[in-house]
């Protein structure tokens, strides 16, 4: 017998499906869903996932094109001028492994290169030397790619999308008012701007969270109202990867648990964004992987910027033992 409780998360579900807007209070409520009622508020959230995108599973694969030397200090990274992780650093890659990188990433069944370089904005050139690898690329294979450099201006993302990059990457990564608590050096408008930015070159705008930084419940909940607010196509849900070296080294606030059901409270709020689970993945969600999936519909494949994912037959098998089917070409 279905019991009314149970009923709460399978009509919240029905809601998304006629296109209503859920409230604050309603992703709140998810996220105190106790924990007897997972599997209900996780059925409810795949009915919303199964409507947009079947059992398909996107992936991506990242290259750190440019390691460390960032003047940023974000509490979370390693990369950061504050960090003291040991780290490589190295100044951009040749356009060259670029390319070796876009093979890699179709080797790995991954329908989207995704382009990362480290830094707080890139200059002109390093924007020519990104496009012109974009350009060889997409003259040569089906892949989507994906950027994520820093803040661009108006001309800057012009450029990338007459390349060919398909979608931009920059993060909230918090709530505006948890911001300052994670990053000094810039503001929370900066990467706001940066997303309208691209959203006005015609480039898709990915852009998401990291968990787990000591924001407040509510907190959690205005971020996926932003993103929704923002318009983001694709968001990816990381869960604090705590590194020793960074500012939030020790910080471990999440179980598996808790982790299902932000992206259970992520996909109600953003019915028809493309929810990535993305770095932390493998140590907050551990054994739960695989229940994630019913919520989320994309993954990166592979090592993450600075730190150890995953290897790719685990997540291979763990799509197809699921009964799920890799989606090669990701946008």
């Amino acid at each position: 017998m279905i019991t009314l409780t149970q009923n709460r998360w399978q009509h919240m579900a029905a809601q998304v499906l006629q296109k209503q807007d859920l409230l604050p209070q309603d992703a709140l409520a998810i996220l105190r869903c106790p924990d007897e009622e997972l599997l209900s508020l996780m059925q409810a959230a795949y009915e919303v996932r199964r409507h947009y995108f079947g059992n398909r599973v996107k992936l991506n694969m990242i290259i750190n094109a440019k390691s460390g030397l960032c003047p940023e200090d974000c509490g979370y990274c390693s990369q950061s001028i504050v960090s003291e992780a040991p780290i490589d650093k190295y100044a951009w890659l040749t356009k060259e492994k670029i390319l070796e990188g876009a093979q890699e990433s179709i080797r790995r069944k991954a329908g989207t290169y995704c382009i990362v370089a480290s830094g707080r904005r890139p200059t002109d050139k390093e924007v020519r030397h990104v496009a012109e690898a974009v350009k060889e690329i997409r003259a040569t294979t089906d892949l989507k790619i994906c950027c994520c450099l820093g803040f661009l201006n108006e001309d800057q993302a012009g450029q990338l999308a007459e390349a060919g990059v398909h979608r931009y990457n920059h993060n909230l990564n918090t709530s505006k008012d948890h911001f300052s608590r994670i990053t000094t050096t810039h503001q929370y408008e900066d990467r706001v701007d940066t997303v309208n930015q691209v959203k006005a070159a015609g480039i898709s705008p990915c852009s998401g969270v990291i968990f787990g930084m000591g924001e407040r419940e509510e907190e959690a909940v205005e971020m996926a109202f932003a993103l929704r607010e923002l318009g983001a196509e694709s968001i990816p849900c990381n869960f604090l990867n705590s590194i020793e070296g960074t500012p939030l080294q020790g910080v471990k606030e999440l179980t598996p648990v808790q982790c299902l059901k932000r992206l259970a409270m992520m996909r109600m709020v953003n019915p028809s964004a493309e929810i990535r689970i993305a770095g932390g993945r493998e140590i907050n969600l551990r054994s739960l992987q695989p229940l994630g999936l019913y919520a989320a519909n994309s993954i990166f494949v592979g090592d993450y910027l600075t730190t150890d994912g995953q290897d790719q037959q685990s997540d291979w098998s763990m799509i197809e033992d699921l009964g799920f089917e890799i989606e090669t070409c990701a946008l």
